[in-house]
């Protein structure tokens, strides 16, 4: 009894160890993957760095970027951070339909960037 009673904080560092470590970091590998194989010509896609562009090309470890009209970037398929839309023009994670909280407040509306009154800088 006593031997049970001793390897039990151990199982149950083992078991926690397990769900709050290795589970979720195979979760977030397959996504990873999952994201990647969407990656494909003419889907929007948004890099981990903020840079937004469209797949002209897919090879085995990176991508052909165009940010640009004619401006074309190699990147690693890990950077990828979003795929936007896919081929067939789905929409992805962004949703148009949803509400801008700035819309209800009136924060924000109507205001001239030439107004002083505004400005609270010290001169």
């Amino acid at each position: 009894m006593d031997a049970v009673s001793g390897l039990l904080p151990f199982v149950l560092i083992l078991v926690a160890f397990y769900f709050l470590i290795v589970r979720p970091a195979r979760t977030r590998q397959k996504a990873a993957v999952e994201l990647q194989e969407r990656l494909a010509p003419g889907v929007e896609v948004m890099m981990t760095s903020g840079i937004y562009g469209t797949v002209v090309g897919v090879d085995d470890t990176s991508i052909q970027l165009e940010v640009a009209p004619g401006t074309t970037l190699r990147v690693a398929k890990p950077a990828v951070g979003q795929v936007l839309t896919s081929d067939q023009g789905d929409v992805g994670d962004e949703s148009d339909d949803a509400a801008d909280p700035a819309d209800d407040t009136g924060v924000g509306q109507d205001s001239d960037p030439t107004d002083s009154r505004d400005d609270h800088s010290t001169r």
